[in-house]
């Protein structure tokens, strides 16, 4: 397709989707959604990708389901658009489990004013409503979106993914779909700031064994014990790998001053700088041991070491091997590992999304690293641009999750303007990838 210079402009067409949008339609379509049970585990998702499904091929939407596990079906939805450019929407419909005893609100849904609780409000099934409000102001009776859109409605997030984003690149559903953007809708924002994800940290986790000789807790001195040995090059660890002052690229540079401001208020200044310019390293578990007045001769634990998109997982490898070599009684028994990703500062995507938010806020959009990882990292390593964007609060994975009709609103305004605004961006005379 070619590029018809009698289509509307971008604001024209924004104009458009900002009058087919209506807070409370995204708040009914939220609250069907929050009412399906899809706590994960067990992660039985079927009703509401029925839902999805029914609602995106009502709007013209080619739809398809792909899944490896039956309960765990994924919604893949096109439509052509008037540019031949495809924008990716991706949300998760899985949530984490909830103990309704725990709650003042009904879990799967209530209204209280501007607020909307339940289980997903905030993460993500208020942002994914957003998406599918967006959807049907997009598809308009006298024209095509300014761009092919598509949906990526994914089954399994909350437990890793395997079932989710993990299928979509496995079995080739991605390519077939060909995005050359995607946004995801997790909610990026908190404390009041407002911010658009564009990287994502690397990580390396490690199982580490350590060996000893037994004795009678009467008589420690006859005995090797296998946990002292293991805490100290724990310790070593843990303080070594710190200190180490990552190389940074250039390209990242940007990234990580925004993610330090964006991150001070809640972290203070140095721990947010530390976060992005040093390894980060966790002892999640330490195991050892069979009896209180035993010498134990044996003894394991596992770390998760931290570090900012770009770095080579390489060299952070071989400082964690440097200082095990001090401690022969220790030994990595399993590592795995996560290389960092991230989209550049000035990218397209980045550009529409963060001035789209910004215009519809009125606020400042950070443009920052997630802490972790999730699966804009998958798309990214799988070569689609990627961002994650959503409005929403503080309360996710919490007791009385909930988010509000203003942030609703909100994403809807930004989900359905994006398609108009990125293609403005990639036809800017000033960059070289017009439409």
């Amino acid at each position: 397709m070619t590029h018809d210079t009698s289509d509307p402009s971008p604001s024209e067409t924004t104009d458009a989707v900002d009058r087919r949008l209506s807070t409370e339609r995204v708040v009914e379509i939220a609250t069907d959604l929050i009412a399906i049970d899809t706590q994960n585990p067990p992660g039985d998702v079927r009703e509401i990708a029925d839902y999805i499904d029914d609602f995106l091929a009502g709007l013209g939407f080619h739809t398809e389901r792909v899944a490896t596990d039956p309960a765990k079906p994924n919604v893949l939805a096109t439509l052509p658009g008037s540019r031949d450019r495809t924008l990716l929407y991706n949300g998760h419909v899985d949530t984490v489990p909830f103990d309704a005893s725990a709650w003042t609100r009904d879990p799967l849904g209530e209204r209280d004013e501007d607020r909307l609780y339940g289980r997903g409000a905030t993460d993500m099934k208020g942002p994914l409503a957003a998406m599918l409000a967006a959807a049907e102001a997009l598809v308009a009776p006298d024209g095509d979106p300014p761009v092919s859109l598509a949906f990526a409605i994914v089954s399994d997030e909350e437990t890793g993914g395997a079932a989710g984003v993990d299928t979509l690149v496995e079995s080739g559903a991605l390519d077939r779909l060909a995005p050359d953007a995607c946004v995801i809708g997790e909610t990026t924002c908190s404390g009041g700031h407002h911010s658009v994800t564009v990287a994502d940290r690397g990580s390396i986790w490690l199982t580490l064994r350590a060996t000893g000789t037994a004795a009678h807790g009467s008589r420690p001195s006859l005995g090797d014990n296998a946990i002292d040995r293991l805490w100290e090059a724990v310790s070593l660890l843990r303080s070594r790998l710190p200190a180490r002052e990552l190389r940074l690229d250039e390209a990242i540079r940007p990234i990580v001053e925004e993610s330090v401001e964006y991150y001070e208020p809640t972290l203070g200044a140095d721990a947010a700088r530390d976060l992005f310019e040093h390894p980060t390293v966790n002892l999640g578990t330490i195991e050892g041991g069979d009896a209180i007045n035993t010498v134990p001769d044996a003894a394991t634990a596992r770390l998760d070491a931290r570090f900012t998109a770009g770095v080579e997982t390489a060299d952070v490898l071989a400082d964690v091997r440097d200082c095990l070599a001090e401690f022969p009684a220790v030994s990595i028994a399993d590592v795995s590992w996560s290389v960092g990703s991230h989209e550049p500062v000035d990218s397209p995507l980045v550009e529409a999304v963060t001035a789209t938010a910004a215009d519809v806020s009125g606020d400042r959009i950070f443009r920052r690293s997630a802490t972790g990882g999730g699966d804009a990292k998958t798309f990214r390593h799988a070569g689609v641009p990627t961002v994650e964007f959503g409005f929403g609060t503080d309360t996710v994975h919490a007791v009385d999750e909930y988010t509000t009709t203003e942030a609703l609103s909100r994403n809807a305004a930004v989900y359905a303007r994006l398609p108009a605004i990125w293609a403005a961006t990639l036809s800017d005379p000033a960059r070289s990838e017009p439409l």
